[in-house]
């Protein structure tokens, strides 16, 4: 009888690794990542807009405010002051982190400084007129920002934060008369905004004619979030194909002004002593609602969403 030299009280289980080969190890889940864009504009290109710059004193320090939220925070940000505000560095910005995002993933958004309008020639608009971001060296249209916004992949979370006028309704309030900071808002004046529009025509009705052309597929409505809606049946209707969770907190109502400061805009300056260094507790909702409570009833800041958005409404803010 052979000799069973070896290991013979304990045989050995069959392996299904092949001889050689190296242990196979468990991939660890990707954890998500947050990057973020602040945009602050004091003052835009005269070329650009038919000789006015439309100076304000606080939109920069807004804009380097959120930054350091953001940065305390852990997102990766990105930071643009008014002649780096430009159209093409704000598009690629956006498109580049687009294209970097995964599911689970969040990207803030942040802008301060003037909101704007030009002729609506979608026919999306019921006052015909499309609002605007006025960057430095040309207006970014809403059609073109939720457009921008539907690139990103579904589960993707996009809080925006808005501290500007960009109504079209505004224009049914009263300008404030021009004096300190604190009595200037953030809008152009719809006779500068005018001036504007047709002096550069050409250009703004060829944007708005390429944005529908690109979405048509999408089914968007460019001015949902401008819409008092959140998480309605209409809203889902609209944009069922819009795949990003998006959460706009905007600076005032649409008959109202978003208001300039001496260091801080007045939604943003609330906006950061609410979040108090991030000893805020709550959820979107609640930090909209303490937010708006310590705004003068001249100014209360608005809560839309586009996507599904109901679970992110549901967080924290500013939470990765």
């Amino acid at each position: 009888m052979a000799m069973i030299v070896g290991n013979r009280s304990r045989p050995q289980a069959a392996s299904t690794r092949s001889v050689g080969a190296p242990p196979t190890r468990k991939r660890r889940a990707r954890a998500p990542q947050g990057a973020s864009l602040h945009i602050g504009l004091n003052e835009v290109s005269a070329n650009a807009y038919a000789g006015w710059t439309g100076p304000l004193a606080a939109c920069e320090f807004d804009a380097n405010d959120m930054t350091a939220l953001a940065r305390a925070r852990g997102f990766s940000p990105t930071t643009l002051l008014t002649a780096q505000a430009t159209r093409t560095r704000v598009l690629s910005a956006l498109r580049q982190v687009a294209r970097t995002l995964k599911a689970g993933d969040l990207f803030l958004l942040s802008y301060s400084g003037h909101g704007g309008q030009i002729d609506d020639t979608s026919a999306d608009e019921d006052d015909k007129l499309d609002e605007t971001w006025c960057l430095y060296d040309g207006q970014l249209i809403d059609d073109e920002l939720y457009y921008e916004l539907s690139r990103f992949v579904e589960g993707v979370r996009v809080l925006v934060v808005s501290d500007s006028c960009h109504s079209g309704t505004v224009t049914r309030a009263p300008m404030p008369t021009p004096g300190s900071a604190q009595q200037r808002p953030r809008i152009m004046p719809r006779a500068i905004g005018r001036r504007v529009y047709e002096a550069h025509k050409a250009f703004y009705d060829r944007l708005q004619a390429q944005v529908a052309k690109a979405a048509e597929h999408r089914k968007l409505d460019p001015d949902t979030a401008l819409a008092n809606v959140v998480v309605s049946e209409r809203l889902s209707a609209i944009v069922h194909d819009f795949k990003p969770a998006v959460i706009l907190i905007s600076g005032c109502q649409d008959n109202q002004f978003s208001m300039d400061g001496e260091h801080n805009g007045a939604f943003t300056e609330q906006l950061l002593r609410v979040w108090n260094g991030g000893r805020f507790s709550g959820n979107h909702g609640r930090f909209h609602a303490q937010v708006r409570s310590g705004l003068p009833p001249t100014q209360s800041p608005n809560l839309f969403t586009l996507g599904p958005a109901a679970d992110f409404l549901s967080q924290t803010p500013f939470s990765i």
